[in-house]
């Protein structure tokens, strides 16, 4: 699959957890911050994006637990000048407010 497709398909298919953060990083909500969601960035394929503060986030289901993937990428993404940050699912569930402080922390 194309990187393309794989984009508009994983948009279409967001998580409960990813819907939930997107209805609040969306439209600038954010102290104005511009996020993209499920966008490209070389080879990859990032949860959400803020360009102008290189700072991605990533919405992690149990999949993700250790996985020696998500390590190569994270690491190619920081030799770009990108920080990542995590949280699981049952944070964005569970404390939403929390997830958005750690959010604007690193924004700052």
């Amino acid at each position: 699959m194309r990187i393309i497709e794989r984009v508009r398909s994983l948009r279409r298919n967001q998580t409960e957890a990813e819907k939930k953060i997107w209805n609040a990083l969306r439209n600038r909500q954010l102290d104005g911050y511009k996020f993209y969601r499920q966008r490209n960035i070389g080879l990859y394929v990032v949860d959400f994006v803020c360009r102008e503060n290189s700072l991605i986030v990533e919405i992690d289901g149990g999949q993700h637990c250790e996985n020696q993937h998500d390590q190569i990428r994270d690491k190619k993404l920081c030799k770009q000048g990108y920080k990542i940050i995590r949280f699981w699912n049952n944070d964005v569930f569970e404390n939403l407010e929390g997830v958005l402080l750690k959010i604007r922390t690193e924004l700052e």
